[in-house]
């Protein structure tokens, strides 16, 4: 199959407009979605490449290494001009000996290409794809030194593109100061709608491209999630924790989406994803998967054109609902 797809940024590769997320794949950690078994994911791997989807995003953090660990054990089993792209973060430095405490964000020169080494190893390649900052830093460095040691690491021929994720206006300004950055990764979904403000506009002037995280809001806006699901959720799923108001305001959005979805023949999750593809300046969306069978749910969204009633519509769910902030549809 093929999907269609978009450049990332200025001089990046040509990618599918949606891409597989493999934070879930990382199995129990801090921030970790319950037990995961390596083969599900694998088997998962293999249908979102086999449905056309032509990168994996993941991270150092994720199950502290094994997300990694077990993507590379994935991009084994494939000839190498069948692999698809990889997308991996660093900048979190997690204690071993303690894995409840919550990773520090680092990110000095050093911790930089230590983590890029490392996730080199964990995927079993020689160069990664796509490297980004995965928070800004908490330890005093500045972000300029930060971003001379990513172009280091792109100039040596350890990372083809650099981007960062989660960074907020100020940052994002002086890295593009300093160096092009190919890419920036923030959360964005019809319930989390900030960074369609200021962040989105500002990477389409500047031409970054932008991979948007959790566009399902992490299950919230996807046909079978309830109240229900949610308390019956296993110990080590980091989503036990949320509000309970705030998740019945996100799931009466879900609810607006069926009628959307039933219209052009998809599944309420593709509707979801297709609303985040259709604002103009973003790249792709990230989303994440455990089984196959949940790409198949929601891959239809690559094909999905929201049309300018169904996005007058969504907004105005948005608006009852009174979930999240920010614009409710692109101007």
């Amino acid at each position: 199959m093929t999907l269609p797809v978009r450049r990332l940024g200025t001089d990046g590769p040509m990618i599918s407009v949606v891409g597989l997320g493999a934070w879930a794949i990382g199995g129990g950690w801090l921030w970790g979605w319950g037990p995961q078994d390596d083969a599900d994911s694998i088997s998962t791997m293999h249908r979102a490449i086999e449905s056309g989807i032509t990168w994996i995003d993941t991270a150092g953090v994720y199950g502290y290494g094994h997300s990694e660990e077990v993507v590379g054990r994935f991009l084994k089993e494939l000839p190498e001009s069948d692999r698809p792209l990889v997308f991996t973060k660093g900048g979190l430095v997690w204690n071993v000996a303690d894995p409840t405490q919550e990773a520090l964000r680092d990110l000095s020169p050093r911790t930089i290409r230590s983590q890029c080494e490392d996730s080199l190893r964990r995927l079993g390649v020689e160069r990664i794809d796509l490297y980004q900052f995965h928070w800004p830093d908490e330890t005093g460095v500045p972000v300029e030194e930060s971003w001379d040691e990513m172009s280091r690491l792109v100039d040596e021929g350890k990372v083809r593109w650099g981007g960062v994720s989660n960074f907020d206006m100020e940052l994002l300004r002086r890295c593009e100061r300093q160096r092009h950055m190919d890419s920036l990764q923030p959360k964005f979904s019809a319930v989390s709608r900030r960074m369609a403000e200021e962040t989105l506009p500002w990477a389409r002037r500047h031409d970054n491209g932008v991979l948007c995280y959790s566009p399902m809001a992490n299950g919230r806006l996807t046909d079978t999630f309830s109240l229900q699901s949610w308390q019956a959720l296993p110990d080590g799923d980091w989503r036990k924790a949320w509000d309970v108001d705030e998740l019945r305001r996100d799931l009466s959005v879900r609810d607006a989406l069926r009628p959307v979805a039933a219209r052009h023949g998809v599944s309420v999750a593709a509707v979801a994803v297709a609303w985040v593809l259709a604002w103009p300046g973003v790249t792709a969306a990230i989303v994440g998967a455990r089984r196959p069978e949940q790409v198949d749910g929601w891959i239809a969204a690559a094909d999905v054109e929201l049309s300018r009633h169904d996005m007058a519509e969504i907004a105005q769910a948005i608006r009852h609902a009174g979930a999240g902030s920010g614009p409710e549809r692109p101007e």
